[in-house]
């Protein structure tokens, strides 16, 4: 009986969604949100963003009130969920009246049709937030938008997208990746930060290990990453240099655009599928997009932030990924 109703919810959830679109359209409603539409973007090879995605998308449309869209790197031969297509993320035209891109891509490719609509969202100057590969989310060919590769090396765009607007590029892995997750641990003097409301301490953490980062421009570092022992939240923290000092693994910057408007971003480098099966981390990217489009009086002392359905997220793994299976759409994620 449980189970029916958490797919009733999901399918009242989604009367937007069609069969074959290539996204899924989440509708806004009560809540502080309402009238606002957000653009989720996922792509990326390795941590599942096209799972982790939609699940935030619902926890902002149920329960806030705001309307999400989620895109999807899309195989054009059969029109099913592809991460490793690096060239085709259909529906990007969505983000022209969008009021918030959260981006969680790796190394993509766009052609100029696709890229521009991220490039005239950008330098509009509204507010964006990146997730894990986010500082290293294009790789492009085209000399077009050349300057928003992640190894992007002409001034003043140097470490292209990634640095300039988020705040960091690709760098390392400080953690040893697959093997030690995360614990957030709450830089000093920003406990009454908006972000944090109604999270308790220890309680944001992912699988994900830490990247090494030194934010660029304005960042206000929010968040350390604590490097643990093992991959679950319970583990004690290592003990030598990973932690000593910690890296950056949150924080917040502006991005003067190219409008000459300036725009609120934030940036974690957390943000596997599985990091959203904790509360903190969730709620953390909650508040974010509070944050983002200037809604932080409206933040909860403790909004609701549970998971929409039954979420069972695909473990990332650090070489290859044998739980994924192929030949998914879009709204076969809803089942």
């Amino acid at each position: 009986m449980h189970r029916f109703l958490s797919l009733f919810a999901l399918v009242i959830a989604i009367p937007f969604a069609q069969a074959g679109d290539p996204w899924l359209t989440f509708p806004g409603g009560d809540g502080p949100g309402n009238g606002r539409k957000v653009v989720l973007i996922s792509g990326d090879e390795e941590y599942r963003s096209e799972e982790a995605l939609p699940a935030l998308a619902q926890i902002l449309s149920k329960h806030h009130g705001f309307e999400c869209t989620v895109l999807f790197a899309i195989d054009p031969k059969d029109g099913a969920i592809q991460p490793n297509v690096t060239n085709n993320i259909p529906g990007l035209e969505k983000l022209k009246d969008a009021n918030l891109l959260i981006l969680f891509t790796r190394f993509r490719d766009l052609p100029d049709d696709q890229m521009k609509h991220v490039v005239e969202y950008v330098e509009s100057g509204r507010p964006v937030i990146g997730l894990r590969t986010a500082t290293h989310a294009f790789a492009l060919s085209s000399k077009t938008y050349k300057k928003y590769s992640w190894n992007n090396k002409d001034k003043p765009y140097d470490g292209g997208f990634g640095r300039q607007v988020l705040g960091e590029t690709w760098v390392a892995h400080h953690g040893s990746h697959g093997k030690e997750g995360t614990r957030g641990i709450v830089a000093k003097g920003e406990e009454a930060n908006p972000i944090f409301k109604g999270i308790e301490p220890g309680s944001i953490f992912g699988t994900t290990d830490v990247y090494t980062a030194k934010p660029a421009g304005d960042s206000k570092v929010l968040l350390f990453g604590e490097a643990t022992e093992t991959m679950k939240p319970d583990s004690k923290a290592v003990i030598g240099k990973k932690n000593d000092p910690m890296m950056p693994v949150a924080w917040t910057k502006s991005y003067l655009s190219e409008s000459g408007v300036t725009a609120k971003v934030f940036t974690t480098t957390m943000g596997c599928a599985d990091d959203f099966s904790h509360e903190g981390t969730r709620r953390m990217l909650v508040n974010a997009s509070y944050w983002a489009l200037g809604l932080e009086k409206k933040i909860a002392d403790k909004s609701n932030v549970d998971l929409v359905g039954t979420y069972k997220p695909t473990p990332f793994r650090a070489k290859k990924n044998e739980d994924w299976k192929p030949g998914k759409k879009p709204e076969d994620l809803l089942k």
